[in-house]
């Protein structure tokens, strides 16, 4: 299993980034997919999940109506759109592929991360 992310970088408040997961080595097609956060110095923060097919998505309440999860099953790829940007947003984001197509919380495989910076 491989999860490679991408599209972290530095954006102003109110800004916005989209990041990406490119899986390989799995089903894709078969498996819910999560991203998460680690801020400076805190814990690691469930962020967002997206079901197998896509058919339900879940946010934590401090990014719902302002990040957005999508997947394309053809690609391989899960993303990320974040907009209306935060400082308290700043944080190293990871990739998850969860153990089952429609369950969330029960990660087995994480990516490396990428880097978002908030910040005027």
């Amino acid at each position: 299993v491989q999860l490679v992310e991408s599209g972290g970088g530095l954006a102003q408040p109110g800004g916005s980034l989209r990041l990406s997961c490119a899986a390989s080595g799995f089903t894709f097609s078969s498996y819910a997919m999560s991203w998460a956060r680690q801020a400076p110095g805190k814990g690691l923060e469930w962020v967002s999940g997206i079901y197998s097919d896509g058919s339900d998505t879940h946010y934590a309440d401090s990014v719902k109506g302002r990040f957005t999860i999508s997947r394309d099953n053809a690609k391989n790829t899960v993303y990320l759109q974040m907009n209306s940007l935060k400082p308290e947003d700043t944080a190293l984001y990871y990739c998850a592929k969860e153990r089952y197509g429609r369950s969330l919380y029960e990660y087995d495989y994480w990516g490396q991360g990428t880097q978002v910076t908030v910040s005027s």
